[in-house]
């Protein structure tokens, strides 16, 4: 199901299309998730989750250990050929290893929950280089199926063979959805997130694998998600990006400006900010949790939001981030009416935050401005031109998040938001 203009639950004022300097109000310009550095924005696929949802080939291998699916529910389209394809290179993998915030954060989870996974089976769902199977191994796991149909998988069954664990990590190169385990699992384990939390729709072979072969009350680490959204003033980005043509060494290049703007926030961006940046306290756009979500609620997710400004300041748009938690289904909320019970605590401030009855029993990932930066940084959704807000000054809107009808790993965003008596709307999409 994928979203329209028209929203059951979605904001409806009169508005009107922001201004895009070219008359355009959708952004399909693009191959690519936009990274900002100081030295400007650069396209990256270097989130492209390590396959996980596409029909792998098998390449020669030394060992029996790797097995190569051969069956196919469907095949796999040609964008789903080039995602798992630039899983092959090393590059995504290093920096995903080496950012030590998330690589460390599931070694720990794994260590917590040793004793559910010691002499127990499971599944590592989009291993990459295999190294959630080997913290798995090393934890005790009685036998470990690490699932990845990119090339990597070439080289985790390597590794698993450097490290003398064959006996007990079966590097399986194929589909979630293709590949055969005979036997039920007891832990499911992946790093499915991509930016935004739902980029690259990875959740869903996570979802398959739970359904095809996770026992009852098995775990599944992270367990949960929740996907963040706040408005935010950032002079300095827009300045650095923006103000820059007014005046180029004494030469007025303003008519660089409706150009500049559409290559630097016509799309979302995926870059750093600080907690000074944000004006308000978040808002949950969509929690998921892990045991009980289905691949069908994962087609739109569409929220409301109100915020009110702590300050006066220039609002440049908005920022996205996420968290996860490592902890077992009792733990989980089981639905989405539950976590509003729980978050709703003053919503015109969008200060949704989640509680937890007790913080000690859920170790958590978050990738939030406040806390030690991550690769996934924050998304931002810049506007055109910003809008001059006052302390208390609503903000408010709504925000529909869907898979693409052109590929489903790719994110539709349709945003409305007013302030001050003034309406808009921005349409991306996140490739």
């Amino acid at each position: 199901m994928y979203s329209s203009s028209n929203h059951s639950n979605g904001y409806h004022p009169h508005h009107q299309h922001e201004d895009n300097p070219f008359g355009q109000t959708h952004s399909h310009s693009k191959d690519r998730v936009r990274r900002y550095t100081r030295g400007g924005a650069t396209s990256t696929n270097s989130r492209s989750r390590d396959f996980r949802d596409s029909h792998g080939h098998a390449g020669p291998t030394s060992s029996s250990a790797l097995r190569v699916s051969d069956q196919h529910q469907k095949p796999a389209t040609d964008f789903d050929m080039a995602y798992f394809h630039s899983y092959a290179h090393v590059g995504i993998h290093e920096e995903m290893i080496k950012d030590r915030v998330r690589t460390e954060t599931y070694r720990m989870a794994i260590m917590q929950h040793q004793s559910a996974i010691a002499g127990k089976v499971v599944v590592d769902v989009g291993c990459g280089t295999g190294i959630l199977s080997i913290f798995c191994a090393q934890a005790g796991a009685k036998r470990v199926y690490a699932v990845d149909a990119s090339e990597i998988a070439l080289q985790a069954n390597e590794v698993v063979k450097a490290n003398n664990l064959s006996d007990t990590v079966i590097v399986l190169h194929g589909r979630v959805e293709d590949v055969e385990i005979d036997e039920e699992v007891d832990v499911i384990i992946s790093e499915w997130m991509g930016y935004m939390l739902l980029y690259e729709s990875m959740l869903g072979s996570v979802i398959t694998a739970r359904d095809r072969w996770l026992k009852p009350g098995g775990l599944i680490l992270p367990s949960n998600a929740t996907l963040y959204m706040a408005p935010v003033t950032h002079s300095d980005r827009y300045s650095e990006s923006i103000d820059f043509w007014r005046n180029v060494y004494g030469i007025d290049m303003s008519a660089m400006l409706p150009l500049a703007k559409q290559c630097a926030f016509e799309e979302p961006c995926v870059e750093t900010i600080t907690g000074e940046n944000v004006l308000t306290w978040p808002h949950v756009v969509k929690h998921v949790d892990c045991y009980t979500i289905t691949i069908h609620e994962l087609e739109s997710v569409t929220t409301r939001y109100k915020f009110k400004s702590m300050m006066r300041a220039p609002l440049h748009g908005f920022a996205f981030w996420f968290d996860v938690e490592f902890s077992g289904p009792a733990v989980s909320p089981s639905n989405n009416h539950t976590l509003s019970l729980l978050v709703d605590n003053n919503p015109i401030d969008g200060s949704q935050r989640k509680k937890r009855a007790n913080p000690n029993e859920a170790l958590v990932l978050s990738t939030a401005p406040e806390d030690p930066p991550t690769h996934w940084q924050q998304t931002m959704i810049y506007f055109y031109d910003p809008i001059e807000v006052e302390q208390d000054q609503l903000i408010e809107g709504s925000v529909t998040l869907s898979q693409s009808k052109e590929n489903a790993r790719f994110m539709n965003i349709h945003l409305e938001y007013a302030s001050g008596g003034r309406a808009f709307v921005k349409e991306s999409v996140m490739r």
